[in-house]
């Protein structure tokens, strides 16, 4: 009876303690996930630019500051398709991102899907949508 007990504490024990581990991994997988507001030294570097199921350019994210506009951002020309052309900057918001204006105001506002993935809904139905890296197949 007693060695019942003691292997029932034990798993209980066991229980708490795998229960413990996966709740501290998810806080710290928190740190980089939706609802999080992303660093501008992790957002630097390349985004493909994607609506309506194609990828339309490649934007560069920099974590260097832009004056009003927040933090730097070069779009090519081929963007216009599907960015504002007052688009000058980004900066990091509550629950993404933003592509702002040289005067700093919010231009086109995604939301944090991902590490990779930010997704802006337009009321036209065709979301814009940014992700991590060169274009994607």
């Amino acid at each position: 009876m007693l060695s019942r007990h003691i292997a029932l504490f034990m798993s209980a024990g066991l229980l708490a303690a795998a229960i413990s581990a996966f709740s501290v991994g998810r806080v710290l997988a928190a740190d980089h996930e939706a609802g999080v507001p992303l660093a501008p030294a992790d957002a630097a570097g390349p985004w493909t630019v994607e609506t309506g199921g194609h990828a339309v350019c490649v934007i560069k994210l920099s974590a260097a500051k832009a004056g009003n506009a927040g933090f730097a951002l070069n779009a090519p020309a081929d963007c216009a398709a599907a960015l504002p052309a007052s688009v000058a900057g980004w900066t990091p918001s509550g629950d993404g991102m933003a592509l702002t204006g040289a005067d700093g105001q919010v231009v086109l506002s995604f939301g944090r899907w991902s590490n990779s993935l930010f997704v802006s809904h337009q009321a036209s139905g065709v979301d814009i949508q940014l992700q991590r890296g060169g274009p994607h197949a």
